[in-house]
């Protein structure tokens, strides 16, 4: 087995957490695995515009698609390496909140020498923020973020080693995760946090949330503290998020298995644990130290109640918020919601880990504006997809008949399994899922997956290079995109293609210089977070390699891009800092202000964005603007 030392494992990303903690068996007998290979030349023709890859094949695009109508308001700018925000010529950005900023009057600034105690943490916004959305609510604007998890040698920078050296020290990193609700107002073309706002709040890893669908009050999810299995503590490490059309917040949690430990590293993990990355080490937290419930050997069951989608209506500061267990449980990435022509409620999901699927949950009941709607993310269907190479798709019902698995509850904890037992497809890393308003069309960014024909998922499932995976070792992504059959989202059967292969065509001339889309103007790495505005325009933000290096060369800082899904044209819109990820995205109701996060901008120390100078990096959602007063966008 791989070791490193526990410094080492505190300066890894989360994946490589995961593989180091729980190893992957190389693959063997790869011979009979089938790849299919990508032509640069004959991709344009099969992705252009969908359905160029079917059941029936590919189709000829008529050149008058090819030269679709101009639909972009900028033109795009080139890479950089630079420590600020980089925007076409006529639009600018002001930071709006950073990590650290207090919420209420009774907070305290932001200190750099300190980075906080674990009491101003509680009353600031939170760190490392992710999906947002802007909710209109009678006169006010509330925005509600994820604050997705710390980088430890930041909060804890003041340390000499960047560890925590006490409990004060573990919870504030404790507290710097969650969500955070913020009423946001525009008063003399400035946006300002309003502090002091009834509707401020931040729900962390101790606030109280309920479980409810199928799992609820199951055996799995009953703990000591918690015998009834239907009130569970905290939510942390959400990545994406989605929206209800009744107005409520999604957060999503993602790489929840890494804040548990043992007392003992000869605990014995199960199979389940191991699937989801459950370990005797956690990821350097250290918040078994601070609260029992994260000692798996003390509390097994209490891993069982993460990992869920995780419903809060931020016009009620009073609610509870709602962990949704028949959405399944894995690490989500985002909710995308769409409600069907019959009013059923369909939410398309992603489980962000190298060879694990795509989900979709079908409500049994409609939504009717302004009727009862908490049954409706309780009670229906859970799917998995299978793509199959042909270009055609279908969505398998995850049930006790088709996984021989005891209940729905088991299920909704164990939906991994689940969708090994029915054959799904393994994904290059799900990540954002995104689904067009103008079309029944929707779209999911695949990462990347180092492991795509080398080695199995976590389950022992394999990983063919083929069909929506097509390349060995996919250092660079792409977003595939399928069609539902009959333009109907409850449908079993779909047709997809791939809308764009992410590569570097500056320095590849094979597979991993991309589809035709991508050239030296706009190329990039690692799509990620992705989502349509009102005109049916696709906005792509990536999460990649910036060593501007090797097969990374030319490609620079991550960004963000845009893209026509009609003429299939990409345009780079935004360069972020260094060491950054950029990620989640909203827009003001008139849509003349965009707001967008930077996350983690200098990771590995070489940053000191937004305020420079010598300054602490601070994770931030900046607002963009037209110079001009223009929507943007």
């Amino acid at each position: 087995m791989k070791t490193r030392t526990d410094e080492n494992l505190e300066e890894v990303s989360f994946d490589e957490f995961d593989e180091i903690m729980n190893p992957r068996s190389d693959e063997q007998d790869f011979d009979r695995v089938v790849g299919n290979a990508v032509s640069r030349r004959g991709f344009l023709k099969s992705t252009v515009v969908f359905g160029g890859i079917s059941a029936l094949g590919s189709v000829l695009i008529p050149d008058a698609l090819l030269a679709a109508e101009d639909r972009f308001t900028f033109d795009s700018i080139p890479t950089n390496d630079l420590d600020t925000i980089t925007l076409p010529e006529g639009y600018e950005s002001e930071v709006l909140v950073k990590w650290g900023d207090p919420i209420w009057s009774k907070g305290v600034d932001f200190d750099h020498a300190t980075r906080g105690t674990g009491e101003s943490q509680a009353m600031a916004f939170g760190d490392n923020n992710d999906g947002m959305d802007i909710f209109p609510f009678e006169d006010k604007l509330l925005l509600v973020v994820n604050n997705e998890y710390t980088n430890r040698k930041i909060i804890w920078g003041n340390r000499p080693e960047g560890k925590a050296e006490s409990d004060d020290d573990i919870v504030k990193g404790k507290l710097a995760h969650g969500v955070s609700v913020l009423e946001i107002r525009l008063t003399d073309g400035q946006w300002s946090i309003v502090k002091d706002s009834p509707f401020n709040r931040r729900i962390t890893p101790d606030t109280e949330v309920n479980l409810t669908g199928p799992a609820a009050g199951h055996e799995l999810l009953k703990t000591a503290a918690d015998p009834t299995g239907t009130v569970s503590k905290g939510t942390w490490n959400n990545c994406g998020n989605g929206r209800t059309p009744w107005g409520t917040y999604l957060a999503c949690e993602e790489n929840f298995n890494g804040y548990f430990s043992a007392s003992s590293e000869e605990y014995e993990l199960s199979a389940e644990q191991k699937r989801y990355g459950i370990s005797t080490k956690d990821w350097g937290y250290g918040w078994s130290k601070v609260d029992d419930r994260f000692n798996i050997e003390k509390h097994p069951n209490e891993a069982h109640r993460a990992g869920y989608i995780v419903e809060i209506d931020p016009s009620n500061p009073n609610s509870v918020p709602k962990k949704r267990t028949a959405l399944g449980r894995f690490k989500h990435e985002n909710a995308e919601v769409v409600i069907n022509a019959d009013g059923r409620v369909v939410v398309y999901m992603g489980d962000d880990e190298r060879g694990e699927f795509i989900y979709r949950y079908v409500s049994n009941g409609v939504y009717a504006p302004g009727g009862d709607t908490d049954s409706l993310l309780d009670d229906g269907k859970l799917y998995v997809a299978k793509f199959h190479d042909n270009g055609a798709g279908e969505w398998l019902e995850l049930s006790k008949e088709s996984t021989g698995m005891n209940s729905m509850a088991e299920i909704c904890v164990y939906t991994r399994m689940a969708g090994s037992q029915v054959g799904a497809t393994t994904m290059d890393r799900p990540e954002w899922v995104a689904a067009n308003p103008h079309s029944a069309e929707v779209y999911c960014a695949l990462t990347n997956n180092k492991n795509r024909g080398i080695k199995p998922n976590k389950g022992g499932d394999l990983t063919p290079v083929g069909g929506a995976n097509p390349r060995k070792d996919n250092k660079y992504g792409q977003i595939v995109r399928w069609r539902p059959n009959g333009g109907d989202h409850t449908a079993t059967g779909f047709a997809w293609d791939l809308f764009v292969i992410a590569g570097n065509p500056a320095v590849h001339q094979d597979d991993r210089a991309g589809s035709a889309n991508v050239h030296k103007g706009n190329m990039f790495n690692s799509p990620d977070g992705i989502k349509f505005d009102s005109n049916g325009m696709l906005w792509v933000q990536t999460d990649g390699k910036y060593t501007n290096e090797g097969d990374f060369e030319g490609q620079g800082n991550n960004q963000m891009l845009l893209a026509d899904p009609v003429s299939g044209e990409i345009r780079r819109f935004l360069v972020g800092p260094k060491e950054c990820e950029v990620t989640g995205l909203s827009w003001s109701p008139d849509r003349r202000t965009m707001f967008v996060g930077i996350q983690h901008p200098g990771e590995k120390g070489n940053s000191h964005w937004p305020e420079g100078g010598e300054a602490t990096p601070r994770s931030a959602i900046i607002t963009i603007r037209r110079t001009d007063g223009g929507i943007v966008g």
